[in-house]
Order: C-alpha cells, then sequence, then structure tokens
C-alpha cells in the first residue's frame, strides 16, 4: 500500500509518499499557491510522478496544514490532522531519540515535546508576530537583495552580527535599510537578522524546555546561520534530521493515513 500526506503552508507545499513500512518513496516541495486546493494538487502530482506512480495508486491521503479541512471536503484526503501532531510524527520518525521539536513555519513558530514513544506530551506556539517565522528571513532576504536560500550562508561568514534593537520585522526592515545606508557589511546584518531570530525561538523554547535530542523541522532548519545561533542560546547540538526538513509535515501526515488504513 502507498499512503500520502499533504502539508500546505503560507509559503510552501508539500507532499510525500510512504510505502506500507512508513518508508519514504517520493515527496514534492513546492511554493504554494493561493489556493490550498491547487497546492495540493500540484504537489501530489509532483511526489507522484517522482515516485512513478499514478493517483490511483495510493490508497489513502491525511492533508495537515493551512485549508486542510478544504482538503477533504473536496476529496483529495480522507482526513485532517494538526500540524503539530505532525511534525512530531515526521520528526519521530526520522529521529527516534528526538524529544523536542522545534518547527519555524512561513507565520508561526512551534515547540513540541515528545515523550519516549514518540507521543505528542506537551507544545507551545507563537502566531502573534511575524519576527519569529520564515515570512521575517524571507523579508530580510528581500531587504539584503540576496536569496533566501543565501541568507544562512551569508551570516556565517560575518565576524561580528550587526545587533539588531527592533523586536517588530517592520520596524526590522527599517533599521536594516538604515544600516545598508550607512554602510554596514551585509554579511554581519545576515548574522544579526539571524541572530534576532534565534533570540525569540530560543525564549519560546525555553518555555517549554529544550530536553535533548532537541531537532528542527520546517524551511528555516535549512538556515545555517539560525540554527548556529539556536545552538548557542539553548547550550546544546541540534540533531539534523536524515531527510529534508521542510518535508516532515507531510511525512507525519502520510504516517497517519497508513495507520488509519491499516
Amino acid at each position: 500500500m502507498i499512503a500520502c500526506g499533504v502539508d500546505i503552508g503560507s509559503l510552501t507545499a508539500q507532499a510525500v509518499l510512504v510505502d506500507d513500512a512508513g518508508a519514504i518513496l517520493a515527496h514534492c516541495n513546492r511554493r504554494a499557491r493561493p489556493s490550498p486546493v491547487d497546492s495540493a494538487r500540484e504537489v501530489l502530482d509532483g511526489a507522484a510522478a517522482a515516485a512513478a506512480v499514478g493517483r490511483g495508486d495510493i490508497g489513502a491521503t491525511v492533508a495537515t496544514g493551512y485549508g486542510r479541512q478544504k482538503l477533504v471536503e473536496v476529496g483529495l484526503a480522507r482526513a485532517h490532522v494538526s500540524e503539530i501532531s505532525c511534525h512530531g510524527a515526521g520528526a519521530f520518525h526520522q529521529l527516534p531519540g528526538a524529544r523536542t521539536v522545534i518547527d519555524i513555519g512561513g507565520q508561526d513558530a512551534k515547540v513540541i515535546r515528545l515523550d519516549p514513544s514518540g507521543e505528542l506530551g506537551d507544545f507551545v506556539m507563537n502566531d502573534k508576530c511575524a519576527s519569529g517565522t520564515g515570512r521575517f528571513l524571507e523579508v530580510m532576504a528581500r531587504t539584503l537583495e540576496v536569496d533566501l536560500e543565501r541568507l544562512g550562508q551569508m551570516a556565517l561568514q560575518a565576524a561580528e552580527p550587526t545587533p539588531l534593537s527592533a523586536r517588530c520585522s517592520i520596524f526590522c526592515e527599517t533599521e536594516v535599510l538604515h544600516h545598508l545606508q550607512r554602510g554596514v557589511d551585509a554579511a554581519a546584518l545576515a548574522a544579526g537578522i539571524c541572530r534576532a531570530m534565534a533570540d525569540r525561538v530560543a525564549a519560546l523554547t525555553r518555555r517549554l524546555g529544550a530536553e535533548p535530542a532537541v531537532t528542527m523541522t520546517g524551511g528555516v532548519a535549512k538556515n545555517d546561520g539560525v540554527r548556529r545561533e539556536l545552538e548557542r542560546l539553548l547550550g546544546q547540538r541540534l540533531v539534523p534530521l536524515p531527510r529534508d526538513p521542510q518535508v516532515m509535515g507531510a511525512l507525519g501526515a502520510a504516517l497517519h493515513a497508513l495507520r488509519g488504513a491499516a
């Protein structure tokens, strides 16, 4: 049997196909479209093509993320599950020693506590401000006129981060522009941006407690500058996942689909 998980985020969408043992057959990661249904169809087709299977070969699909209820309504998914449950399940499947999962999405940040069996124990969430989310990094990368993927690598090249005092992403953008006009090094600003974001996420993590092993899911997990700062602030290593951290929500949804169909 092939099971599928679809995760529709505010910035990106993913689909993951797994076999009946839970092994990943294929995944697809694309920029989210305005309609969650269109996003789901695109990543479903992409994952099916990558696995060389047809839609009809997929036995069960579970949706998570934004618009997940709509995917059930239109028949693209059998059921929907919360992002918190799916990111926890996906991370634990890839790293059975995971106890704390930091998930930074496009519009929110979540810290998830797992018990030794991988079940959800507790979580905290910040969805009140963009400064601790992927959207913040996207805005800052645009301000520095660099690709989002390059921001973290730039940060690693800085001798010292430029301190940023603004707590709000809008004011922070203005502050970065002011520094650029004064000729401040872009790499130092990139490092300051990563540190500012990590500071907000570390504060959220401390509310729950960072019980090892700690790992990250979501697109921001690929930002080496943010990872380095989080490790410094938390005083421990963030264990990398063996597969793309950005598809962990979709993987968790696929595992839920597999269990529901068993």
